[in-house]
């Protein structure tokens, strides 16, 4: 996500803080600023689009300073612009903040900001918190940081300078990482430990909840109720370009493991007293008039609309259609004014989408963009937009953008079933609580998976074929998990509807071939326990996805993924990440380039 870059010590601060923000670069980024404090003030740069749109502005005001904070913001509050970009200063113009995250309560924050004659000039959540400052401040930073940040509801990272306190950086964790560089006469700040490899590879690795005091010669570090906490050294023995992986070999393996933190902040606001999303100007009666919904993607995102078209027409009630989108116009789809049209992207500049998109407005249909992108084509050009807020992803394949998809729409489903009173208030309630344990659930998930993962990958090295099968919601997720195996691993993977078997595709099942099973339907169970059956009577080798405690499925099984028990509707996102952990251990054992597969880039943006 945002990358976050702080400096205190003896030399200029700019060139360090550019430097950090550069090695940051791999996050992903709209817009980037620095504010430096200089002969008593503070000196603010900021710019829309990558570092060297930045440097400009501050051709001829380079400040000396020698104490600073920079930032690369991915846009989740307000599109990327120049007025949006971080630092974000109080009223005076004497406090700057830099942040990570996302403030859930900012809204009534911001409310009670005004009320107070407070000035607001950008769109984002942030700028809450350089006013809260403002107010707070008394003389110590240190205090006012933890004063306010006890009053924030949602996940951060903050990093703080006033001009008051000279040579003093506070920053704060909730949530978001942030490390602390300790050196020699200086001291660092960064959301990641690549922005300060080049100065320093002792750290302290902020926990949740802690605050660091950073100046030049020290660095304490307290809990936000002010008690201290001793935190050992972490000496970085990584190479910058592994560091820029978080430890991790690759991109994918990284952003399957942040699954939990992205489910995190796609909930984040959205799930209080019921299903919020503020985006969505459709009231009851225009919910209730609504007749028909089209959903339309590619690649990865088709299969979360699959997804999708299940939970509208089981909770919503609402008949809903899934097109690829480079055949959906083709077709002369029969769009009225009055439905409902559903593009889902996660660059939000998908080519066949975009026409899409434009081809359900000349019809006459309200459109709705569910991206990961900020002021991208597709957000700009729908009626509203629905962010999934999964963050920047780097490798190739999708892995968090898939699941923060089916959750934006599992979120969107429930509140259409709510508005058009398909759902009762009970059943509202248990869905919301179930929609809290979900990252850690997702969490449980890979701890659970991975050595599993790893074994039955490592048997695959000289296989050929593998095939998937599964009923209702199972199917939509055995043509993801299909997908992901054959385009990282380029092992040959289909998968098919375990109904289907007897009409044909049982003749490609022959000794040994493996079959992933998708059995986490409970209404399906006895279904697919003959499938599976049919499957073994031909000699395949059955992994079974099914959830915890399901020994119906397990006795038929030779190999097990699981998943924790949670309402049905719900179970593809969590069953997702035993899929893409299995195409990863795939490709990794078979030697392929998992981050850059062949023939393959991250965002089709041509026909």
């Amino acid at each position: 996500m945002c990358g976050i870059v702080g400096y205190v010590g003896r030399r200029p601060a700019l060139p360090i803080l550019l430097d950090g923000l550069r090695r940051l670069e791999y996050r992903g980024y709209d817009s980037a600023g620095v504010a430096v404090l200089h002969d008593g003030r503070l000196t603010v740069a900021r710019a829309k689009g990558k570092i060297v749109a930045l440097e400009p502005r501050l051709h001829g005001v380079s400040p000396t300073g020698t104490t600073g904070i920079g930032h690369t913001r991915w846009a989740t509050h307000g599109a990327p612009s120049e007025a949006n970009a971080h630092p974000h200063l109080d009223c005076t113009g004497g406090l700057a903040v830099v942040h990570n995250g996302i403030i859930e309560n900012y809204l009534e924050l911001k409310d009670a900001l005004l009320l107070k004659g407070h000035r607001f000039l950008s769109e984002t959540d942030t700028e809450v918190i350089s006013h809260l400052l403002e107010d707070a401040y008394d003389g110590s930073l240190e205090v006012a940081v933890r004063q306010v940040a006890t009053g924030l509801r949602g996940s951060f990272a903050l990093a703080v300078t006033c001009v008051r306190e000279p040579g003093l950086v506070v920053g704060v964790r909730r949530g978001s990482p942030l490390v602390v560089g300790l050196s020699s006469g200086e001291s660092f700040l960064a959301s990641d430990i690549p922005a300060i490899l080049n100065y320093t590879r002792d750290t302290y690795i902020l926990d949740d909840g802690e605050v660091a005091v950073v100046t030049p010669d020290a660095v304490r570090v307290l809990t936000i109720d002010g008690r201290p906490v001793l935190k050992p050294v972490f000496h970085v023995t990584w190479a910058p370009e592994h560091a820029e992986r978080g430890g991790y070999p690759h991109f994918m393996l990284k952003e399957i493991h942040e699954q939990p933190r992205a489910l995190a902040d796609t909930l984040a606001g959205r799930i209080e007293r019921g299903i919020r999303l503020d985006e969505l100007d459709l009231g009851p009666d225009a919910a209730k008039a609504l007749d028909r919904v089209f959903l339309t993607a590619c690649g990865t995102a088709y299969h979360a609309a699959l997804v999708g078209k299940h939970l509208l027409e089981r909770l919503a009630r609402v008949p809903a259609e899934v097109d690829v989108a480079s055949e959906f116009r083709y077709r002369d789809p029969l769009v009225r004014p009055g439905d409902l049209a559903i593009l889902v992207s996660q660059s939000g500049e998908t080519a066949d989408t975009l026409e899409a998109l434009r081809e359900c407005r000349r019809r006459g249909a309200r459109t709705l963009a569910i991206t990961n992108v900020m002021g991208s084509s597709v957000a700009r050009e729908a009626d509203t937009a629905l962010y999934t807020r999964a963050g920047p992803e780097i490798a190739v394949a999708s892995t968090k953008a898939y699941t923060t998809q089916i959750l934006v729409l599992t979120l969107l489903a429930l509140k259409l079933a709510e508005l058009r009173g398909r759902l009762e208030p009970a059943s509202l309630s248990a869905y919301v609580g179930a929609l809290t344990r979900l990252p850690d659930m997702a969490r449980s998930v890979l701890d659970a998976n991975d050595a599993a993962t790893r074994e039955l990958a490592a048997a695959w090295t000289e296989r050929d074929d593998v095939f998937f099968i599964g009923r209702g919601l199972d199917h939509a997720l055995a043509l993801e998990g299909q997908l992901k195996l054959k385009e990282i691993s380029y092992i040959h993977a289909e998968a098919y509807p375990a109904g289907e078997l007897k009409h044909g595709t049982l003749a490609l099942v022959v000794e040994g071939v493996p079959v992933i099973a998708l059995a986490t339907q409970v209404a399906l169970r006895e279904k697919m326990a003959s499938n599976i059956t049919e499957v073994k009577a031909r000699g395949a080798t059955v992994v079974g996805v099914v959830r915890e405690g399901d020994r119906d499925i397990a006795r038929h099984c030779d190999h097990l993924l699981t998943v924790p028990p949670v309402e049905g509707l719900l179970v593809p996102v969590l069953a997702a990440i035993p899929l893409q952990l299995l195409a990863y251990h795939a490709a990794v054992a078979r030697g392929c380039d998992v981050d850059k597969p062949r023939n393959l880039a991250k965002s089709v943006t041509v026909e």
